[in-house]
C-alpha cells in the first residue's frame, strides 16, 4: 500500500483523496482544520501547508504529493506564493512526485482554443501568479530536483464546486430566483467537472510521460451559460431561468463592498467571449474521458435538494 498526500479538501481535493483511497491507497489529507471526507484509508491532518518543515514531515515516505489547495480568491497574490513554495520544497526534500491542480489563467488572453503547449503569457495579476507557480516548479524539474506535472481545469461544476457559474447563476437557478452573470450568456465556454479533474490528477500521477508538462481536464461541456442554466433548471425541476447580463459598471459597484467580486473585472476576458479548452491530447494520451454534462447537472440538483430538505 502506497501513501499519497493531498493538500486541500475542496471538491476536487476531496474527490482525489476518495479516488486514491477507494483504489486501496493510503491517503494523508492535509487541511488547515483537519476536514475532508471520512474513509478508513484517509488520514485527515490539521496543518498549515505553508509550514515547510511540517509539510516535509507529513510528506516523507509518500509516493506523490497533490496540491489541490486554493487560497481565498482575493488573496492569491499574497497567499499563493508561500503555499506553492512550501509544497514544492516538500516534494524536493522528500522525493515525492508533485502533481499540481492548476487552471487556465496563466495563458492570458487568446481567441483560439487553449491547448497544453500554449505559452504562459498572462497579463492579469492572478494569471501571473498561476504562471509563476508553474514556472518555478518546471525550473525545479529542469534542474533535476523534482518530478512535477500540472493538471489545468476550466471553471468548475459539480456538487460543492465553486466558480462564477455555481455562485452567481447555478445557486439562483436552483432556488428559482433571478440571476446575473458578468459575461456573454451565449458564448461557448468550457466547464470542468470536479470529479473529472480528480481522475485526471490521479491518472497523470501514474503516467510516466506526465513529468515536466501540463495536461488539460477534458471539459464536461462547452455550452454557453444560458443553455447550461436551462439544463440545470430542467434537471432540478426548477422554473425556467431568469438570466441577465451584468455590466462591468454593475460588477465594479458590487466589488466596492465585496472583495471577492472585486477580483472578477480583470478576468472578464474569460467570460465575455468564447473560451474553449482543448483537451484532445490529454484524452488520447491519458485515456481520460469527461463525465456527461447531464450527470453533472443532476448531481448539482440533488445536492441542492438535499440541502433544502435539511
Amino acid at each position: 500500500m502506497s501513501t499519497h498526500v493531498v493538500i486541500g479538501a475542496g471538491a476536487t481535493g476531496s474527490a482525489t483523496a476518495r479516488l486514491l483511497a477507494d483504489a486501496g491507497e493510503q491517503v494523508r489529507l492535509v487541511t488547515r482544520h483537519g476536514g475532508g471526507p471520512v474513509h478508513e484509508r484517509i488520514e485527515r491532518v490539521a496543518a498549515d501547508a505553508t509550514d515547510t518543515t511540517r509539510l516535509i514531515e507529513l510528506t516523507r515516505g509518500a509516493v506523490a504529493l497533490f496540491n489541490c489547495a486554493m487560497p481565498a480568491y482575493d488573496r492569491w497574490p499574497t497567499d499563493f506564493p508561500p503555499l506553492a513554495a512550501a509544497v514544492l520544497a516538500a516534494a524536493e526534500r522528500t522525493g515525492a512526485d508533485y502533481v499540481m491542480l492548476g487552471n487556465t489563467y496563466g495563458y492570458g488572453h487568446t481567441d483560439s482554443p487553449l491547448t497544453e503547449d500554449l505559452p504562459l503569457a498572462a497579463t492579469s495579476v492572478k494569471g501571473r501568479v498561476r504562471a509563476q507557480m508553474w514556472n518555478d516548479a518546471r525550473a525545479a524539474y529542469d534542474a533535476g530536483r523534482v518530478r512535477v506535472t500540472e493538471v489545468r481545469a476550466g471553471d468548475f461544476l459539480g456538487a460543492g464546486a465553486y466558480s462564477p457559474f455555481t455562485l452567481m447563476v447555478g445557486a439562483h437557478v436552483l432556488a428559482g430566483s433571478p440571476a446575473s452573470y458578468p459575461g456573454d450568456l451565449d458564448a461557448p465556454h468550457s466547464w470542468t467537472y470536479t470529479g473529472d479533474a480528480a481522475r485526471t490528477l490521479v491518472t497523470a500521477a501514474r503516467h510516466e510521460q506526465s513529468w515536466g508538462r501540463a495536461w488539460h481536464v477534458p471539459p464536461t461541456s462547452s455550452a454557453p451559460v444560458r443553455e447550461l442554466a436551462a439544463r440545470l433548471a430542467a434537471a432540478a425541476g426548477a422554473p425556467d431561468p431568469r438570466l441577465h447580463p451584468m455590466t462591468r459598471a454593475e460588477l465594479e459597484e458590487i466589488g466596492r463592498s465585496d472583495s471577492i467580486m472585486a477580483e472578477i473585472p480583470e478576468m472578464l476576458y474569460l467570460y465575455d467571449r468564447p473560451n474553449i479548452l482543448d483537451a484532445s491530447f490529454t484524452m488520447k494520451a491519458l485515456d481520460v474521458l469527461p463525465t456527461l454534462i447531464d450527470d453533472v447537472l443532476s448531481e448539482m440538483a440533488a445536492e441542492h435538494a438535499g440541502s433544502a430538505a435539511i
